[in-house]
């Protein structure tokens, strides 16, 4: 394998060796890159001798000779290859560019860009064009609207991880702002805020029947993060399929692409809105909506193929020490590998992702929860369930039904069935509408089944 444009080789990591002009070209470049030592340039694999000082190293000099800071945005890895021992650098693009050398400030001498399979001094004119368009909504520039913060829960999560907080760890991960005030990833982290992530449920296919909500919140963001893992845990129930070889089980969504979808919704929410992620529980799907559009310089192609541009570089640090994620641009592969790129869709101020329930698995679950509870279903609404077929406008079911008077026939079947969530408007918006019908929600579709399964 030869070098290309998003990969690089070097020998060993030396003192003369400029590897900080290496990090810097591939956090300019749109698609970030890898940087392998024990690599030649021929491609050849020589080893690295001491991996654990060598990352060390690499580490040090990343962190302490590079602006704006790109933490957050490399990660570091020993691999296997050819019976050697090497290590692996992945650069994410950074949204902050231009990165540059801090000794040689916003210069051709400290800027630098991708070219082919080599690291160009970046234009004066491109540098003053870039950093004119930085972000300038980054929470890490954000000043907190409280500055009494204490953050006990964020230490004891370093502390679980083996990890201590000295007592410069507000510098060390960027809870501060450039004249020393705590900014909003301070404020999302800490003991105490006004962040609350919301896990409602609901009945019905649309938004009408809410049953449970939920709020996880008022806390450092990582605790927020593991009550709405637990909840969903919980909520993906395993629904199982005896065959005559074996018994199947198999949970609503898949749980490496729940964890991921979740993660990342969380750690890339676009903050600055004041609008946390939300997750909404229906009975054929669950959907998970994260405020902000992809970063400018991202396109969908690029995203699908696993480019990472972190929205919040301070989070996803963090996030990484105490384990919540486990490398850069690896949580969308997982999702599209269990549900495809038709699962998200994007809109100018937020990105969706639906991961659905199959249909087996919705009428198998809650026909179990629905088989025991049949007899306190009132005998209309199992009247009206069994007819409906379909979509069935009204004037059809209450013939089918043979009840001629309308006002009744909607108080005592219609009405009781959609507020129950056994049915529901073809056009929820629309409730008047000549063109209305009904039709079964998963909830009356489980229903119907074991009222034909107990005949």
């Amino acid at each position: 394998m030869t070098e290309t444009n998003r990969i690089e080789y070097k020998r060993e990591l030396t003192p003369e060796l400029d590897i900080e002009k290496e990090v810097v070209a591939f956090l300019n470049y749109k698609e970030g890159g890898y940087i392998y030592i024990g690599i030649d340039k021929d491609g050849s694999t020589v080893g690295v001798s001491d991996v654990d000082d060598c990352m060390l190293r690499l580490k040090d000099r990343i962190k302490h000779n590079i602006s704006p800071s790109a933490m957050g945005l490399f990660d570091i890895a020993e691999e296997e290859k050819d019976g050697h021992s090497i290590i692996k650098v992945t650069v994410a693009s950074g949204i902050e560019k231009p990165y540059f050398k801090t000794k040689y400030g916003m210069t051709p001498r400290g800027a630098y860009m991708r070219v082919g399979t080599s690291a160009e001094p970046m234009p004066q004119e491109q540098i003053d064009r870039l950093f004119a368009m930085r972000t300038r909504n980054s929470i890490g520039r954000i000043v907190s609207n409280r500055q009494d913060l204490s953050f006990e829960q964020l230490r004891i999560y370093y502390d679980e991880r083996g990890k201590r907080l000295n007592d410069n760890f507000k510098r060390t991960l960027e809870l501060l702002t450039d004249d020393g005030k705590y900014n909003y990833v301070a404020y999302l982290l800490a003991d105490e805020n006004g962040n609350s992530i919301k896990v409602a449920k609901y009945s019905s296919l649309d938004r009408c029947d809410l049953v449970e909500n939920n709020e996880y919140g008022y806390c450092s963001l990582i605790k927020a993060t593991k009550s709405v893992l637990s909840k969903l845990d919980i909520e993906n129930k395993v629904a199982a399929t005896i065959t005559p070889m074996e018994r199947i089980e198999t949970p609503l969504w898949n749980k490496v692409a729940l964890r991921e979808a979740v993660i990342n919704a969380i750690v890339h929410n676009d903050y600055s809105f004041e609008v946390p992620p939300k997750f909404e529980i229906f009975p054929d799907r669950l959907e998970i909506t994260s405020a902000g559009r992809l970063p400018e310089s991202l396109t969908r192609e690029e995203f699908f193929n696993g480019i990472s541009i972190p929205r919040n570089k301070e989070l996803m640090r963090i996030y990484r020490d105490v384990e919540l994620v486990e490398s850069l641009g690896s949580g969308i592969p997982r999702i599209l590998r269990a549900y495809g790129e038709d699962c998200f869709k994007f809109t100018d101020n937020f990105i969706r992702i639906t991961l659905p329930i199959s249909a087996h698995d919705t009428a198998h679950d809650t026909a179990h929860d629905t088989a025991h509870d049949v007899g306190s279903v009132s005998k209309a609404i199992r009247t009206i369930v069994t007819c409906i077929e379909g979509e069935v406008d009204r004037d059809t079911l209450q013939s089918l039904i043979g009840i001629k008077h309308r006002t009744y026939f909607r108080s005592t079947y219609i009405k009781p069935a959609l507020e129950e969530g056994y049915i529901e408007f073809t056009l929820p918006n629309e409730k008047r509408s000549k063109l209305q019908k009904y039709r079964l929600t998963a909830k009356g579709i489980a229903l119907k089944n074991s009222l034909t399964s107990n005949k």
